[in-house]
This record gives structure tokens, C-alpha cells and sequence, in this order.
């Protein structure tokens, strides 16, 4: 999706299938923008950008410190931040109470070479995957939060 400033919002599933590439069907299932800001500030930002959309952080997974800790294993910065909507969530929970195994409560910070990006699940995939049409109203308006939310970071960042 693009935005005003010329930043994307890359990845979309908004039609059940995927996206279409000749004949191999490629299901995108992200949200994601590209920082050039330093990875901290990009995870500081990215809580006060969920926050402004009425997500609040219920976790966060370390998962370089976890991956060194547990597996001796050296990768780049890269957090998990669980994000919650509380009334999103009760919809989705209302109507299927399974629906918390696709929740798009992930959000991913990570640092990608010289830049940091920042990920979502694609709220969509709830209702590609159960296919059902009262989840839709449910990811429309997650999806218009998480944009708002990525757009929000991708404007201040200082190479937009």
C-alpha cells in the first residue's frame, strides 16, 4: 500500500489465495515497513505506534538473547512484541472462539542489515484461512489500525 511521502507498506493477502505469480500461487501474509532508525529506538517507537492505535504490548520475546541463552546461537536484534486490541480481539474471540491461534497479535521488530524492519501479521489471514465472512469486518478495521500504526513509523522516520 502506498502512502503519502512515497513509503510502502509492503505484503497483502486481501483476496483469499495470495498474491498470483505466474502460476505458483504466493500467499503474503505480512505487514511490513523499513526503518533506518537503530533497533532500540525502532522498538520504542514501534510500542508508541501500537499504543496510538489501541494496542497495548502484553509481551515481548527476545528471541536473540533467547536463541543465545538456550542454543549458544548468534543472530541480529530480533523481538517479538505480543500486541493486543482488546475489543478487536473479543469480536474475532466472539466469533470463533479458535480464532486466537491466528489472532495478528505479533509484531516483529528486527534488524535487517544496515536497516530495522518492522513486521505485522496481516490481519486478512484470519479470514483467508477460516473463510469466514464474520471475521471480515473484524481484519478490516485490524488492518486500518496496524497501517495507521506502520504508517505512523515509516513518516517519522528520518530517510521518509
Amino acid at each position: 500500500m502506498n502512502y503519502p511521502g512515497g513509503y510502502v507498506i509492503e505484503g497483502n493477502m486481501s483476496t483469499p489465495g495470495g498474491i498470483q505469480e505466474g502460476k505458483v500461487t504466493v500467499m503474503r501474509y505480512d505487514r511490513t515497513v523499513h526503518l533506518d532508525a537503530d533497533f532500540a529506538t525502532a522498538v520504542a517507537r514501534t510500542r508508541d505506534a501500537l499504543a496510538a492505535q489501541g494496542f497495548g504490548i502484553l509481551t515481548e520475546i527476545d528471541v536473540t538473547a533467547t536463541l543465545k541463552a538456550k542454543l549458544d546461537h548468534d543472530m541480529e536484534d530480533y523481538v517479538i512484541l505480543g500486541a493486543c486490541n482488546p475489543p478487536l480481539a473479543r469480536r474475532a474471540l466472539d466469533a470463533d472462539r479458535s480464532i486466537g491461534l491466528l489472532l495478528p497479535c505479533n509484531v516483529v521488530v528486527r534488524r535487517e542489515g544496515a536497516r530495522t524492519a518492522v513486521q505485522a501479521l496481516d490481519p486478512n489471514t484470519m479470514v483467508a484461512l477460516t473463510e469466514l465472512d464474520a471475521l471480515r469486518p473484524v481484519a478490516e478495521e485490524a488492518t486500518r489500525r496496524l497501517d495507521a500504526a506502520l504508517a505512523a513509523l515509516a513518516s517519522t522516520d528520518p530517510a521518509a
